[in-house]
């Protein structure tokens, strides 16, 4: 963070450069603000950038690389130099890299120049932020002359209409152009008018502050609306309470209309970035709209004819003009009109140079040839101000959002649209129509356009504004002057010719990235990071592809092109996209019917695939490890229960359905014979495994399918993206029922009784309801039921679904009925110690998307007589290498210690490489507990080459020690699967 020097005194110094009348600021109320310490004074209406300006404060901060002091550029989103960090009165946190030319001024601001590079402020942002959906008829983006004449015509139509601008009013240019007249009325009074009459209509939707960020397929367009900073300290009135600081707004709308207007250029001389050359606009925006002559003495130096009409009003501001260097040889009629004013107009020649410490005190004008090459005796001109204009361009990002194209217009020297999008239409300067009259026109023709495409048309219609502007003339063309060369015609050594202030990007260094062979606009952007900063080249991008065009022979800007444009159009806080999802809210909680139960018991959880999951039940002061043994032993001792709601679970229907599951899975279900469950694994297309779950068939052409808690979505996306792009041609819909069923887990040697109990009509003999089938049965107390004979922790067990509705009931139910049998509630912590016992992996921690199912030791499940996803990787010779990592357990010598979950391993005795100082790594522990059944701790791991080691010891690495482990099989509890059967 850098800043200039100032003045730290406390007193309010005054305003000398603002004008004793006009503008748009309230002067009746002074507001007080400081800026690196000193305190400065403004008005309602003015921007940060424009209360400096009317204290005579051009200098911000200083460039990001070179160091070199900056002036305020600008007056609007497109400043390059004025960045500031801001802390607004009453909000929690500062805010980083906002231009002071969009900031809106309130009474205790307090801001901090900036060198190009913010700070976060690491405190925690109290405010609120929100989100909308809407949808519009019409969207019309752009409160100037085109927007407001195409939101008035497509409202009188009865369309619904949104009108988005970023300006705190309605106007645009008008604003900033007092002599102007529209349908007889002076500017202010006409815009006033439509405003009021837009408002008057109850379809339509005004929203100012606001900044169309970015415009999608199907006429999706959001924009950011800034609600309470420009109130201040009264943004904290109980009144505002609840009310957010800025709310995204996401805009469906059958038409868009983008009236986002053009920006100005500057001009490419040497010392462009001294304090004090400023865009030739944005003069006339702080003298017309804020009341502010920026200098006492000014040189204008242009391409075309807008400067005309701000020339006469500094003159009538009583600023003197000292002269105006329009690079055009021609004298255009604006020109003439000037020089017979008695305004000195010097045609053929530019600014080249200027000289100041650090502000402008004087400017170098020279005539200039065809190719920029100052020629003659150059000219020093005192001066404290530079304005200049090298041509206008159009603002067409959000046309090229949705894929629209651009030309280069040569007459403009701008880059306009060359096609139109779907539903939606650019108007007014943002396609190169830059007079008053023409966007006026442009305007009304859009909006009537657009509520006809939307279904509306009007009986009367609104008529179409028409300007008067006095001693109008038509402009004429503007010269492209993309570089003052060197006095020998040079280019190379054009050190302090600026073309991106925000990123310190001269003309040297555009050359020195077409001097290593580069012609594509999109390398150099690269090469030298024009364009990249957050203003994202708004001053900078065609006058870096002007010269770019120049340096590879004076080529069309056309023939080079632009570079890609992208959202959002204006930097935007990440709190403003989350909105309200954020903190307890950013992730959405997702609990099961039987949660309220779980909470009453005292159950931890913990989120798994955004599901709050009873992670362990503590009961007194047991810590987690007591509470996991105690549930573990009931579990293998009695009978224990779990909420399994929260497994993924798809319906697959279809006659193809069969069909479609052998290819997604690695085993066979086609010829699963109904009221049959199978276990199945999905792999990927190099055959690592995916997901695994147990799929029922519920009868000839519709399978229930379960995977993983935290895999569900995926799971579904996977099987949705192999149907409609590989297999469309198969009768298969597949449908998310998640939600729909809850599922209770009755778990171990007296789980058969307690089902008995509450499904007293069901036979749970084993030869009548063996393992891997399912049951439809009515419960004992009427509620319909699947039973399913399936187990993940080789205990004899069950799973009873029910519709949501019912699962509190049911689990209820179950602990009633298990109440004998002193039936305990457990959670996923004990679920991992019972399935890691046996040998079951769990997808995404024993697997890493490296692991094949025979790495996992699960051959058996890879059919070899079908083709299924993944298939063919197991012909490659990596996947039947024999030091693949295989799935193994591990025992610690010491059987009292449990081994840290990601550890590594190593040979025993294994010494670092000489060369490299590297310990050849042989695998990591997955999955580590300890164990009530065996008695002791134990791990699973990935290890290379494990099933071959089985038997052997190695070392882990366990912080700075290095303890032995026994490499084992999977299966250490009940190896021979007596107890699944009870």
């Amino acid at each position: 963070m850098s800043t200039t020097a100032s003045n730290t005194s406390c007193t309010p110094t005054a305003q000398p450069n603002r004008l004793a009348e006009g503008g748009l600021v309230d002067r009746s109320t002074t507001l007080t603000f400081t800026v690196d310490g000193e305190t400065l004074t403004g008005h309602p209406g003015d921007t940060l950038a424009s209360a400096l300006l009317a204290h005579g404060r051009v200098q911000v901060g200083s460039s990001i690389y070179r160091g070199r002091p900056r002036g305020i550029l600008s007056a609007g989103l497109e400043e390059p130099n004025a960045l500031v960090q801001v802390r607004r009165p009453g909000h929690s946190v500062s805010e980083s890299m906002l231009p002071a030319t969009a900031i809106e001024l309130v009474d205790g601001l307090e801001a901090t120049y900036l060198s190009g590079v913010g700070e976060l402020d690491p405190e925690r942002d109290t405010a609120l932020y929100d989100k909308k959906y809407v949808h519009a008829d019409v969207l019309v983006v752009g409160g100037g002359p085109a927007g407001l004449s195409a939101a008035l015509q497509a409202a009188a139509s009865g369309a619904r209409v949104v009108l988005v601008d970023d300006q705190p009013r309605l106007g645009g240019s008008l604003l900033s152009d007092p002599g102007a007249t529209v349908d007889g009325l002076p500017a202010g009074e006409w815009v006033e008018q439509t405003v009021e009459r837009l408002h008057a209509h109850p379809e339509v939707t005004v929203l100012t502050r606001t900044s169309a960020m970015g415009s999608y397929d199907s006429h999706y367009v959001n924009a950011l609306e800034n609600r309470t900073d420009h109130l201040g300290a009264d943004a904290a009135s109980p009144d505002l309470t609840g009310v957010s600081r800025q709310r995204l707004w996401n805009i469906r709308a059958q038409q868009v209309v983008v009236a986002a207007g053009a920006h100005e250029r500057p001009l490419v001389f040497a010392d462009n970035d001294r304090p004090g050359v400023m865009l030739a606009s944005a003069v006339r925006t702080y003298l017309g709209r804020h009341g502010v002559a920026v200098g006492s003495r000014v040189v204008v130096a242009t391409t075309n004819d807008s400067v005309y009409p701000l020339v006469h009003e500094l003159v009538a501001a009583g600023v003197e003009v000292a002269a105006v260097a329009d690079a055009r040889t021609a004298l255009t009629e604006p020109a003439r009109v000037a020089r017979n004013a008695g305004i000195r107009v010097v045609t053929g020649a530019t600014v080249v140079g200027t000289s100041g410490d650090p502000r402008v005190e004087s400017a170098t004008v020279s005539a200039v040839d065809d190719d920029g090459t100052p020629v003659g005796e150059p000219e020093q001109v005192d001066c404290d101000l530079v304005a200049v204009s090298g041509g206008w361009s159009p603002v067409v990002h959000l046309h090229c959002h949705r894929q629209g194209k651009v030309r280069w217009h040569d007459e403009l020297a701008a880059f306009v649209p060359a096609d139109t999008v779907e539903g939606q239409q650019v108007v007014g300067a943002a396609r190169g129509v830059f007079t008053l009259d023409g966007c006026l026109a442009d305007g009304t023709r859009a909006g009537a356009a657009a509520a006809f495409n939307a279904g509306f048309v009007s009986e009367s219609g609104a008529e179409a504004a028409s300007a008067v502007v006095p001693d109008a003339v038509a402009p004429g063309p503007t010269r492209p002057l993309w570089v003052v060369r060197g006095e020998d015609g040079e280019l190379d050594g054009l050190d302090t010719h600026f073309v991106d202030l925000q990123r310190d990007q001269t003309v040297r260094d555009v050359m020195r990235a077409a001097r290593t062979g580069m012609r594509s606009v999109e390398h150099i952007k690269r090469y030298t990071s024009i364009s990249t900063a957050n203003d994202q080249g708004k001053t900078s991008a065609v006058n870096a592809i002007g010269v770019i065009a120049t340096a590879q022979g004076g080529s069309s800007p056309g023939e080079v092109g632009t570079t890609t444009y992208r959202a959002p159009y204006a930097p935007v806080a990440f709190a403003a996209l989350a909105g309200r999802d954020r903190g307890d809210l950013f992730d959405p909680a997702r609990v099961t019917s039987v949660h309220p139960w779980h909470v009453e018991h005292g159950a931890q959880f913990e989120a798994v695939g955004q599901w709050l999951r009873p992670w362990y039940y503590p009961q007194g002061e047991e810590s987690i490890d007591d509470a996991v043994r105690r549930e573990c032993a009931a579990v293998r001792a009695s009978v224990g229960m779990m909420d399994a709601t929260t497994l993924g679970k798809i319906e697959v229907r279809g006659a193809d359905a069969g069909e479609f599951l052998n290819l997604v899975y690695t085993n066979a279900f086609k010829k699963l014979a109904p009221g049959s469950a199978r276990y199945g694994v999905m792999c990927t297309l190099d055959g690592m495994i995916f997901d695994d779950g147990v799929t029922l068939r519920l009868d000839d052409s519709r399978y229930f399918m379960t995977t993983t808690t935290g895999g569900a979505a995926r799971v579904l996306d996977w099987l949705e993206e192999w149907h409609q792009t590989e297999w469309p041609d198969l009768d298969v819909t597949l449908t998310s029922v998640t939600e729909q069923w809850t599922t209770i887990a009755v778990v171990g040697p007296r789980s058969r009784e307690v089902v008995s109990r509450i499904a007293p009509d069901l036979d749970v003999d084993n030869d009548a309801f063996p393992f891997m089938t399912y049951r439809e049965v009515t419960l004992a107390s009427g509620i319909p039921a699947r039973v399913c004979r399936i187990s993940f922790s080789g205990e004899l067990a069950y799973e009873v679904n029910v519709s949501g509705w019912y699962g509190r009931q049911v689990w209820e139910d179950v602990a009633e009925a298990g109440a004998e049998f002193d039936i305990t509630p457990y959670g996923t912590e004990t679920m991992h110690v019972l399935r890691a016992e046996k040998g079951y992996p769990i997808v995404g921690q024993d697997t890493d998307g490296t692991v094949t199912p025979q790495d996992a030791g699960m051959a058996w499940v890879v059919s070899k007589a079908k083709d299924f996803i993944g298939k063919r990787s197991y012909l490659r010779s990596d996947t039947a290498r024999p030091d693949r990592k295989h799935l193994v357990s591990l025992l610690p010598v010491d059987p009292a210690l449990r081994l840290p979950e990601g550890c590594q391993l190593v040979e025993a005795g294994a010494t670092a490489d000489p060369d490299t100082g590297i310990v050849p790594m042989l695998g990591h522990v997955t999955s580590s507990y300890h164990s009530v059944a065996l008695g002791r701790s134990f791990a699973l791991a990935l290890v290379r080459g494990g099933r071959d080691r089985i038997g052997q010891t190695v070392t882990a690495a366990v912080g700075d020690d290095f303890v032995d482990v026994v490499i084992g099989d999977t299966v250490l509890y009940d190896p021979e699967g007596t107890r699944r059967d009870g």
